[in-house]
């Protein structure tokens, strides 16, 4: 995931006092030194460079307001604080309407929230970026999996006509003797049905989807490539987790690890499926401890035992107060999905 040094910020202000300011919070909450520009129209042609964006709401020629779907509009898609001298609440809320990330007033608060707020975007940004290579990587899991249900399709509906084949070609050669030529012919059908017989095997056990040229602009799956083993099935996995992107992809995730990953509706549903001897995982929303929060999301594991279900809590921060209601793992959120599955089962065997 990337650093908060690798992400780039443009402040937006026609005001050099207040451009200076903003920089300056950026740069000391470990950022680069943001670039600036006064207006919209320059708004416009630089946001697309950058990660972050911190914009005033009035412009000599345009209000933020206006800006941001403009800016969003744009290839990239930075993420927008609209920061302003006046606020309300109607004003704020139109600013998350239009797709800014947050909205900060120009007070004696600002140097406060500004790198709370910055910190905030940037844990979201890490987290989207890591779900989305993700994302792309199930995909092509997904598509793994198609091909190898395909592939045992074939494989069913071809062994039995092979074997028959095989049989009638020993019949021929005990019903009586044959000439040279009939011996070799019978010999060659019988090696071309054990290339078949082969290559049907190794459609089989396919578990990747790379393809070869056949011919100009048609290609074909490489059946050479050595394949690899389809995961044991681990048991059920009950997920409570309420942010969709993160509960799609942790589902994925688990299903290609060998569980059956199952979303719950709210806590009653999950209290009523987890005493169920299949589930070997359940996976909560937790907190770190906020006053009026449960850690666990409401949820209230029973006694530690052989048979109780593996509780995983993701939490955006250290987790000591879900580890403390019962959690017997932490994902720290944004957590990296490329190791998410390997860092879980390795958790589990300590």
């Amino acid at each position: 995931m990337p650093e908060p040094g690798h992400l780039q910020t443009l402040v937006v202000d026609d005001d050099p006092a207040v451009a200076r300011l903003l920089a300056a919070l950026v740069a000391q909450s470990g950022w680069p030194v943001p670039r600036t520009a006064a207006t919209g129209a320059e708004a416009l042609l630089q946001a697309p460079h950058h990660d972050l964006v911190l914009l005033d709401y009035h412009l000599p020629d345009a209000n933020g307001l206006e800006l941001i779907p403009a800016i969003r509009a744009r290839s990239a898609r930075p993420a927008i604080i609209i920061v302003t001298a006046h606020g309300s609440e109607s004003l704020a809320a139109g600013a998350l309407r239009a797709g800014a990330e947050d909205y900060l007033i120009k007070d004696a608060s600002l140097s406060e929230l500004l790198p709370q707020v910055i910190e905030r975007v940037r844990r979201t940004r890490a987290l989207r970026e890591a779900l989305g290579a993700a994302e792309r990587d199930l995909v092509h899991a997904e598509r793994l999996a198609a091909i190898g249900e395909m592939n045992t399709t074939l494989h069913h509906t071809l062994n039995n006509p092979l074997m028959a084949a095989f049989a009638e070609l020993d019949m021929i050669r005990v019903s009586g003797p044959l000439s040279p030529v009939q011996e070799e012919s019978v010999a060659n059908v019988k090696s071309a049905l054990q290339r078949i017989a082969d290559i049907v095997e190794r459609a089989r056990t396919l578990r990747h989807d790379k393809t070869e040229e056949y011919l100009d602009g048609v290609k074909m799956i490489d059946l050479s490539r050595r394949t690899q083993p389809v995961p044991a099935y681990r048991g059920r996995a009950l997920l409570l987790l309420p942010d969709e992107d993160i509960a799609r992809v942790v589902g994925a995730l688990l299903r290609h690890a060998g569980y059956r990953p199952e979303r719950m509706a709210n806590v009653s549903a999950l209290k009523g499926a987890a005493p169920t001897p299949e589930v070997a995982l359940i996976m909560v929303a937790g907190t770190d401890g906020l006053a009026g929060t449960d850690p666990l999301g409401g949820y209230k594991p029973g006694p530690r035992g052989p048979h109780r279900p593996i509780l995983v809590a993701f939490v955006a921060g250290d987790g000591a107060a879900a580890t403390a209601a019962g959690a017997d793992h932490v994902v720290a959120l944004p957590f990296d999905p490329g190791t998410f599955t390997s860092d879980l089962l390795a958790a589990f065997q300590r």
